[in-house]
């Protein structure tokens, strides 16, 4: 019999096995002491047997040419390897509770944390050289004033104690938690279990003596509680017990980068607790952190926050959901925190584990932006995402409304060269080349078609390493595996095949950066070696036709440098002044493409951007902290490329930054969106794609939630956002005096939904300026005032004023600004007074009504009210009652304040009124009213244009414009019936007051019906007899006064017009036939 006893084991078995199906446990044995279990990536061999703890065992792997067949038709990358132990010794560790944190090495060493604080190095050949700990005095702003080190082998009892200052060194419990070691900077840091993080460096004698290592500072506030390296940026990410992510920068002696936190969107450390785990993608470009009590979130390297499982709750953003308040959180991932997470080897899927709930692993799918990075071309031009098994295109349409569109590859193509790893867009955005494992595709956009290779076997032998596109041409920069070389290859995208390969140029070496511009290509190998060819294409490129194609070298360029290696380079064209050189636009291409480009700019993996002089080899830095740019000029084939003035932008932690030409001895100026147009910069949680040339607009990516009663979690949605840019290329022009420019930019999109808007910000960011700068002047006693030339606010409104949009541009800035400067905006737009007549001429009155309190401030109380009730007449002609409304209670408002406020010889005349003082037959016997007399002359002007609007629509019988001026304007309906009983409201008979009331009121629409409730709930409360019955007949109601249906039933009955009302007179023969007073008549 079996019977069990005591707890059970639990074997801790590595993430890939027990991970999704498609790496499970494929094989499990156990035998002779041993447990084998097998994976579909690695395998794990533990020992049953009763053995001590601290053993190091080094194994040598040693991988074969036989591939793994683990499904397909093609081989994976996985080989088979022979494993042999090389070294199995017990680590002589006095202390055998003691734990192990992780493992650090370089070639020679390697380093252990202990939990009693202590590092114990061991060399590659099994030597072990004993604990050693940091010894520190902690001097000013953290530094550290290091004193001698004593240290022991470890063998025998205190020789591997360390003499220390107990005050300054992590007490005797703080364990070492973590190590990272960034060998190309030979740094390393070690994190204690009391939130120290001690940063140290290395000396070239490696981590085998502890006088190599030489503690320099403390990081942060001494509350870490992980830590990250990202060897390729060579950045360090720390979480801290507080919530927040500090960014360190390791080429810059460790000094702080910046902070992330989600206190910004409304959730604070007591929501999310410590930071748990942070864990970079495979390119260092972004890094995902978890929280301790719920959350997670994914952070770009200039911290752009590019997902996040908690939903919004913040009001710094405008572009995440709401979350209903029906929803519960447990819609939401990992609201228990974040214990582990891990990126595949893509980047295309981070694995989690939740805290509390380790059964199960949590994958998320991510795309990732086409940029201007290494060898694959640049796609600003055409938005792309794509992921391991699709694309995800902006599409943009003429309106400004942007949408992602999910394009799946063909599964003959992903099923043997799964996933995608490089996507480039042709130059006219017209064509889409993505590259698997092997071979490549083409997509035509227009058509919808996919173009494959027709011959396997040719499509096997590309291992593409980057895709560019020289017009209609793509190069694939392709991979021999056979030679260990590199080669482009030329193809027409109309064929893919050998047989219409157009050249085979063999690289010297593995190539770090690629760039093509018109018929140059530009390639760069390690260190720094820059070659530029030249393309000829002889023949048409057409399949009739048999095109040839010829590289020739035209430029070498070996620069010796110390920076950082290049991840981005771009071709950047001479730009030709305009003015010397008044060609035609033609002409001008043709000139553009004959000339061979004479600089180029780079960036840098540490983020510097700098210019490069192709002809004597001068680099000039630029600026830094940038993570991807945009060269614009002479990159575009749109017919109306809006932003061709300016030469490149660029992006990093500042935010969108544009770069213009200028002359002189300073070839470029910089702007800084953020210093100039604070609405520039994008929300924290928009990564920009691309651009849109021929809308002057940047183009950016968020995440959104959609939430479903059907499904556990939350689906993660793309959703683009827009953001132009055309208000600063406008502004540039002004500034350099080139109205003419200026003008045609400004014409070119004019048709654009978001040109007022442009418009708007463009006065709006200027006008600013100009006040800022006044008010400098007024602390400064040199004012130096040039009245020769107009200044930018004038030049401003001078390019405005040829659009129509001009008016309702300068009353926008104008509310938006302090009414204190108003006066300095209408000195150079015109008078308000001259604007609002412009506008009341041109019947635009909303605009003009926007008017009436910049003429008040400007103008004064007398003269807004004037326009304001010419304004008012005006507006109710037009049935415009809800613009009425505003201005009688404007009016009303000022009246009130001018009685008070304004001396008696200011105060408006009666002659000056009687304009408004229309006559009717009530009027004298009104004026007696106590009422009447009581009224200042500005509220009987009001009720008089009110009251003969009324009696005009009366009379007219327009009852449903009635009912919307009284709503509208607030009108006194009851009041106004009971004095035109007998006058505009009354009625010659019954017969033909309803003809004429059902041909206004039109019954058959909803709108109608309510405005027919509403009058005769109106003529109710005055007990208009004739208008009750009228009304409740059209309405079909007969619950009104039976004496009064019994008296006009006899007309609906003769009347031939009113045949459609019988069945409402037999609802009311049967209600008058159970009356009493009724019966026996």
């Amino acid at each position: 019999m079996y019977m069990p006893y005591g707890w059970p084991e639990v074997i801790p078995l590595e993430s890939g096995l027990s991970g999704p199906s498609s790496q499970r446990i494929v094989y499990f044995k156990v035998i002779n002491g041993l447990m084998l279990v097998v994976g579909a990536t690695h395998l794990e061999l533990w020992s049953s047997s009763q053995t001590s703890s601290f053993y190091l065992q080094i194994f040598k792997v040693q991988f074969t040419e036989r591939r793994i067949q683990i499904g397909g038709k093609q081989p994976s990358n996985l080989s088979f390897a022979d494993i042999n132990l090389l070294l199995d010794e017990q680590v002589p560790i006095l202390v055998k509770e003691m734990t192990v944190s992780n493992i650090v090495c370089d070639n020679k060493h390697l380093l252990l944390g202990l939990s009693n604080g202590s590092l114990y190095p061991i060399s590659w050949k099994g030597e072990f050289y004993g604990s050693y700990q940091i010894n520190f005095h902690l001097g000013e702003n953290n530094e550290i004033i290091r004193p001698q080190h004593s240290y022991g082998n470890g063998n025998g009892p205190g020789r591997g104690a360390i003499m220390n200052s107990a005050s300054h060194m992590p007490s005797r419990t703080s364990a070492v938690v973590w190590l990272e070691f960034c060998l190309q900077l030979r740094m390393l840091f070690v994190l204690y279990s009391d939130g120290r993080l001690v940063f140290c460096s290395v000396s070239k004698r490696g981590l085998k003596q502890p006088e190599s290592l030489k503690a320099e500072k403390i990081l942060g506030s001494e509350d870490a509680f992980c830590v990250s390296l990202a060897s390729v940026k060579k950045i360090l990410a720390v979480g801290t017990k507080r919530g927040v992510v500090e960014l360190y920068d390791l080429a810059e002696s460790a000094s702080l980068l910046r902070t992330m936190s989600l206190c910004d969107w409304g959730y604070s450390m007591d929501d999310t607790g410590p930071v748990s785990c942070i864990t970079w993608t495979p390119d260092n470009s972004a890094f995902a952190v978890g929280w301790k009590l719920k959350g997670l979130a994914v952070w770009s390297v200039s911290g752009c926050r590019l997902m996040s499982s908690l939903r919004q709750v913040g009001l710094s953003s405008l572009s995440s959901p709401i979350a209903k308040p029906t929803l519960d959180n447990k819609f939401e991932p990992l609201t228990n925190g974040t214990a582990l997470m891990q990126w595949d080897e893509y980047g295309y899927r981070l694995y989690t584990i939740e805290e509390q709930s380790q059964e199960r692993i949590l994958v998320f799918s991510f795309g990732k932006c086409c940029l201007n990075r290494g060898v694959s071309d640049k796609t600003y031009g055409r938005q792309v995402i794509y992921g391991e098994d699709r694309l995800l295109l902006v599409h943009s349409e003429e309106t400004d409304e942007l949408k992602i569109l999910h394009l799946n590859l063909p599964v003959s193509y992903m099923s043997q060269n799964w996933p995608v790893l490089h996507v480039a867009a042709s130059t006219d955005g017209k064509y889409l080349a993505v590259a698997g494992l092997h071979g490549l595709i083409l997509y035509d956009i227009r058509f919808k078609k996919w173009r494959l290779f027709g011959d396997i076997s040719q499509e096997q032998k590309i291992e593409c390493k980057g895709l560019l596109w020289l017009e209609k041409i793509i190069i694939v920069c392709n991979y021999v595996f056979a030679s260990d070389t590199y080669e482009l290859l030329f193809y027409p995208r109309y064929h893919l095949d050998e047989s219409s390969l157009l050249c085979r140029k063999l690289l010297l070496a593995k190539p770090l950066v690629m760039d093509v511009y018109q018929d140059y290509i530009l390639v760069t190998y390690h260190p720094f070696d820059v070659h530029i060819f030249h393309v000829k294409l002889s023949g048409d490129l057409t399949p009739t036709s048999n095109p040839t194609l010829q590289l020739s070298t035209v430029r070498e360029l070996s620069i010796v440098t110390a920076k950082s290696h290049p991840t981005s380079m771009r071709f950047l064209p001479d730009q030709i002044n305009k003015e010397s050189a008044p060609e035609k636009i033609s002409s001008f291409s043709e000139k553009l493409s004959s000339r061979e480009p004479a600089r180029c700019l780079i960036l840098r993996a540490n983020g510097d951007f700098s210019l490069l002089d192709l002809d004597d080899g001068h680099e000039r830095e630029l600026t830094d902290s940038v993570e991807l740019f945009w060269v614009t000029c002479g990159h575009s084939e749109e017919k109306t490329n809006l932003i061709q003035e300016a030469s490149w932008l660029d992006y990093g932690h500042r935010g969108m930054q544009v770069w213009y030409p200028s002359p002189g001895a300073d070839p470029y100026k910089q702007e800084d969106f953020l210093q100039l147009d604070p609405e520039l910069e994008f929300d924290r949680e928009v990564y920009p794609l691309g651009l849109l040339p021929n809308a002057g607009m940047v183009v950016g990516v968020c995440q959104r939630m959609t939430f479903s009663t059907c499904t556990e979690f939350p689906c993660f949605e793309p959703s683009p956002q827009a953001q132009t840019i055309l208000h600063c290329l406008l502004r540039h022009l002004l500034q350099r005096d080139k109205i003419d420019e200026a003008l045609r930019l400004a014409q070119l999109s004019a048709e654009k939904p978001h040109f007022s808007h442009c418009m708007e910000w463009l006065l709006f960011t200027v006008f600013e300026a100009d006040i800022s700068r006044q008010n400098l002047n007024k602390h400064n006693a040199r004012i130096a005032d040039d009245k020769s030339s107009n200044s930018l606010l004038e030049k401003t409104c001078d390019l405005i004023r040829h659009f129509p949009e001009y008016h309702d541009v300068i009353v926008s800035v104008a509310r938006k600004t302090d009414g204190r400067h108003w006066a300095d905006l209408f000195s150079a737009a015109g008078r308000s007074t001259e604007l609002f007549e412009e506008c009341f001429q041109r019947r635009w009155y909303r605009t003009a009504a926007c008017y009436i309190l910049v003429i008040a401030k400007l103008e004064g109380s007398a003269v807004s009210q004037y326009s304001a009730l010419r304004l008012l007449q005006a507006t109710l002609d037009d049935s415009l009652y809800e613009l009425a409304g505003e201005l009688v209670r404007f009016l009303l408002r000022s009246g009130r304040e001018y009685e008070h406020t304004a001396p008696e010889s200011d105060r408006l005349s009666p002659r000056f009124l009687g304009y408004f003082l229309f006559s009717s037959k009530k009027q004298a016997t009104d004026s007696k009213s106590p009422s009447f007399k009581e009224q200042s002359a500005h509220v009987a002007s009001v009720r008089n244009i009110l009251e003969n609007h009324a009696s005009y629509l009366m009379s007219g019988k327009e009852l449903s414009k009635l009912v919307a001026f009284v709503k509208g304007t607030q009108f006194d309906l009851v009041e106004f019936l009971q004095r035109e009983r007998y006058g505009s409201a009354h009625l010659e008979n019954f017969a033909s007051g309803l003809e004429l009331i059902g041909q206004k009121l039109q019954m058959d629409t909803l709108q109608s019906r309510l405005d027919a409730e509403f009058l005769l709930a109106q003529m109710c409360s005055v007990k208009f007899k004739e208008w009750i019955v009228v009304l409740a007949t059209l309405l079909r109601r007969s619950e009104h006064d039976l004496r009064l249906w019994n008296a006009y039933s006899y007309t609906l009955e003769s009347h031939p017009a009113f045949v459609g009302y019988h069945d409402l007179l037999q609802d009311l023969e049967a209600r008058l036939s159970s009356v009493p007073s009724f019966q026996g008549k």
